[in-house]
């Protein structure tokens, strides 16, 4: 009985957070603490990125993660401009990072493979990398010197 009530206090959880457009990344494994998310725009486009701005939370990412919400992803801060890379070990799901400059200007662009230890670097010093779905950059024409708003300071 304790199990069904559990079940259902979820299940009305999670129709308050898609009645007030709230994102929720419903593939976040069992025990990932849950991380701060800002709205972000590249264009037109509305980018909910949970922000990963320290040590933990940048080494898990996206690792084990099953799925993304559409027009999700997470947002890698560092708190000064540096080359970084990034890999896909423990990794399911294919991805695109977008390297941003401190103007909020897409310096490259990299879609990284499922599970591969392959690096994916920055081609300059950033402070800012977002992980999307891959292709979401590609599909929404969005390439090197694209601008994106609400990035944090």
């Amino acid at each position: 009985m304790a199990h069904l009530r559990c079940a259902v206090r979820r299940v009305f959880f999670l129709i308050l957070l898609a009645g007030f457009g709230l994102p929720y990344s419903h593939a976040a494994p069992a025990g990932n603490p849950a991380l701060s998310i800002i709205r972000m725009n590249a264009g037109i486009h509305l980018i909910h990125a949970e922000v990963a701005d320290n040590d933990a939370t940048r080494q898990r990412g996206l690792m084990f993660r099953q799925a993304l919400a559409p027009n999700h992803g997470m947002l890698f801060v560092y708190s000064t401009p540096d080359t970084l890379c990034f890999w896909m070990r423990n990794t399911p799901l294919p991805l695109s990072i977008a390297f941003i400059r401190d103007d909020g200007t897409i310096a490259n662009i990299a879609d990284m493979a499922p599970y591969t230890e392959t690096p994916h670097c920055s081609a300059e010093p950033v402070r800012y990398a977002l992980e999307m779905e891959q292709g979401w950059f590609a599909a929404r024409h969005l390439s090197v010197n694209a601008q994106l708003s609400g990035l944090p300071r």
